[in-house]
C-alpha cells in the first residue's frame, strides 16, 4: 500500500492519568461487571454469556494457537467451538500478578464490549473468567480488514465508499446512542464478516469508555494518524470518534492519508485542521463527497458533525439503498412472538446469542429497516409504523406484542430480542444450536438444566413468574431438572432424531 497507506502503529497513551470506569475491582471478579453490563443491556442478554467455574473455557472451545490480530488489551488467536464446530476468535488474559490498573483495563472492555448488541458491531459471545485467567470469546470476522481492503484497491469508488462509510457510522452512532466512545477508530478496527461479504463490523473496545455527556474526557489515546485535534489537548467528547471516522472516510475516497510524515508534523497538521490535497485524485471525487469529509475533519468538535447528523448528509444519501425486506408476514411472525409461552421466549433469547453468521444475515436487514432513527433499538413508534404498514391491528394487541419482544423491559426492542422472534420462527432449531443454547442455561455443567442454573440466567422471577413454574413448563420427567432430551422435546415438539439427541445428551 505504500507509505500513504502504512497502517499508523503510533499509539497515544497517557501514563500520568489513568482513566478509570468504575471503583477498584473487588475480589468478586467481573461479575460486579456483568451486572452493571445487565443494567444497560438487560439481565437476559448478559447471564447467558458470563461463565464461572466449574464451567471452564476448555468445555466449550478448542485450540488457541493460530494468531487473527493485535488488539490494544493483547493478542486475538482463533478458537473453534466444541459443540459447533463453528470458528471464534479470543482474547485470552492470565489475571495471576495483573496490576489493579490492567485489571480495570480489562473489566472496562469487557463491561462495554458485554453491553454491545447491533449488526454493524462485533458481538463477544462469551466470557470464562477464573482466579487464574480471562478468556474473552467473540465472533469470527473472516473477511479480514478494512484497511486489507483499501490496499487492494488502492481507493474504493464513491458508491462503494458510501457503503462502508454509512455502515460505519451505524455502528458509531448506536454506540454513542447508548454512552459508549470508542476512542480507536480506524481502517485495522472494521472487519468485513466473510470474504465474499460487504458487511463491515466495529471491533477492539480497549480503548473504549463509557462517557457521560456534557463531560470532557482527559486521558489522550487512540492511533495519531486518526487522533481527533481536541485529544491531543486532552479535552474532548465522543466528537472524537467523527473525526476519527472523517480520516477513514478520506483514505476510502482519496487511498492515502490525510495527516502524513513525522510525529511532530502530524500532531502540527491535526492540530491545525490542514490535510493533504493531491490535486490528481482531489479533483477526481465529487463535491458532496468533499464536502462530507470536511465537515468532518473539522478542528472544533462543537461544529464538526455528528453520527446522526452525517447519516443524513447528502452524499450518503447516493448509495445504492437496500430493497424492502419487511413483508407481512414477517410483521405477524413479530407479532405472533407474544403468543409464545414465557419460558420459550427466555429460551429463544439466549439462543439468539449462538446464531451463525448465515443465520443472522437472513434478518438482519429487517431490523435495521424498522429502525428509522438509526439508533440500533426499536422504539414502539418505530415499531407500530412497521406493524400498520403491513397488517391491521388495535393499539393494545400492538402494545402486547411489542412487550414480548421488549424482554429486558427497556422500552426499546434490541438487535438479539429482535433475532429470538425470528428464531421461533424463520431459524432451524438445528441440533448445534440447541446444545449450545442448553449450555448457557447448564451453568454449572452438570448435563442438566436446574431451578439454581434457571436463577443464575434470568433471575429470581421472569416476567412475573417463579423460575420454579417455568422449568416445570419443560421438565418432562417432573424430576425437578430439565435434561437435554426434555429441552429438545420441549423446544421442538418432539421432532428430530431421538438416537442422536440421547448421544448428544451423554455427551454433554
Amino acid at each position: 500500500m505504500g507509505q500513504a497507506h502504512a497502517k499508523s502503529a503510533v499509539h497515544i497513551i497517557d501514563k500520568k492519568k489513568n482513566e478509570t470506569q468504575r471503583e477498584d475491582p473487588t475480589s468478586d471478579g467481573l461479575s460486579l461487571v456483568t451486572s452493571r453490563a445487565a443494567e444497560r443491556s438487560g439481565r437476559l442478554n448478559i447471564t447467558g454469556r458470563y461463565h464461572r467455574p466449574p464451567k471452564k473455557f476448555e468445555d466449550d472451545y478448542s485450540s488457541l494457537d493460530k494468531v487473527l490480530g493485535t488488539g490494544y488489551n493483547g493478542e486475538v488467536k482463533l478458537a473453534t467451538c466444541i459443540h459447533s464446530g463453528e470458528k471464534f476468535a479470543v482474547k485470552a488474559f492470565k489475571l495471576r500478578g495483573v496490576s489493579k490498573d490492567k485489571r480495570k483495563e480489562l473489566e472496562s472492555e469487557a463491561e462495554i464490549f458485554l453491553a454491545m448488541d447491533h449488526p454493524h458491531v462485533a458481538s463477544l459471545v462469551d466470557v470464562y473468567e477464573s482466579d487464574e485467567q480471562l478468556f474473552l470469546v467473540m465472533e469470527c470476522m473472516e473477511g479480514g480488514e478494512l484497511f486489507d481492503r483499501v490496499v487492494e484497491r488502492k481507493r474504493f469508488s464513491e458508491k462503494d465508499a458510501a457503503k462502508a462509510v454509512y455502515q460505519m457510522l451505524l455502528a458509531v452512532n448506536y454506540i454513542h446512542s447508548h454512552d459508549v466512545v470508542h476512542r480507536d477508530i480506524k481502517l485495522e478496527n472494521f472487519l468485513y464478516e466473510t470474504k465474499d461479504s460487504d458487511h463491515l463490523k466495529l471491533i477492539d473496545f480497549g480503548f473504549s469508555k463509557i462517557w457521560q455527556p456534557n463531560t470532557t474526557m482527559a486521558v489522550s489515546c487512540g492511533t495519531l494518524a486518526y487522533v481527533a485535534p481536541e485529544v491531543l489537548e486532552k479535552s474532548y467528547t465522543s466528537q472524537c470518534d467523527l473525526w476519527s471516522l472523517g480520516v477513514v472516510s478520506f483514505v476510502l475516497l482519496f487511498g492515502y492519508m490525510p495527516f502524513s510524515g513525522a510525529e511532530a508534523k502530524q500532531i502540527r497538521d491535526i492540530k491545525d485542521g490542514h490535510f493533504s490535497k493531491k490535486q490528481a485524485v482531489w479533483n477526481k471525487v465529487s463535491a458532496e463527497a468533499k464536502d462530507f469529509v470536511q465537515k468532518l475533519l473539522v478542528v472544533d468538535p462543537e461544529t464538526r458533525l455528528t453520527a446522526a447528523k452525517a447519516l443524513n448528509h447528502r452524499w450518503l444519501q447516493t448509495r445504492e439503498q437496500r430493497a424492502n425486506v419487511i413483508d407481512q408476514s414477517m410483521i405477524e411472525d413479530l407479532c405472533n412472538f407474544a403468543k409464545v409461552s414465557v419460558f420459550r421466549r427466555a429460551c429463544l433469547g439466549v439462543m439468539a446469542w449462538s446464531l451463525s453468521v448465515e443465520e443472522r444475515s437472513k434478518v438482519r436487514d429487517a431490523f435495521l429497516e424498522i429502525d428509522k432513527d438509526r439508533s440500533g433499538t426499536i422504539t414502539i413508534n418505530e415499531f407500530k409504523i412497521a406493524v400498520e404498514k403491513n397488517v391491521q391491528m388495535d393499539d393494545a394487541t400492538l402494545e402486547n406484542a411489542f412487550r414480548a419482544l421488549d424482554a429486558n423491559h427497556k422500552d426499546e426492542v434490541n438487535y438479539r430480542e429482535f433475532l429470538a422472534a425470528m428464531v421461533s420462527s424463520r431459524i432451524a432449531l438445528h441440533d448445534d444450536l440447541l446444545k449450545v443454547a442448553f449450555r448457557r442455561f447448564d451453568t454449572d455443567s452438570s448435563g442438566f438444566i436446574t431451578v439454581e442454573n434457571l436463577k443464575e440466567v434470568l433471575g429470581e422471577t421472569f416476567e412475573g413468574n417463579e423460575v420454579q413454574t417455568l422449568l416445570n413448563e419443560a421438565d418432562l420427567k417432573h424430576d425437578g431438572k430439565i435434561s437435554y432430551e426434555e429441552w429438545i422435546e420441549y423446544l421442538r415438539g418432539g421432532y428430530g432424531d431421538v438416537k442422536q439427541h440421547h448421544a448428544d445428551a451423554a455427551a454433554l
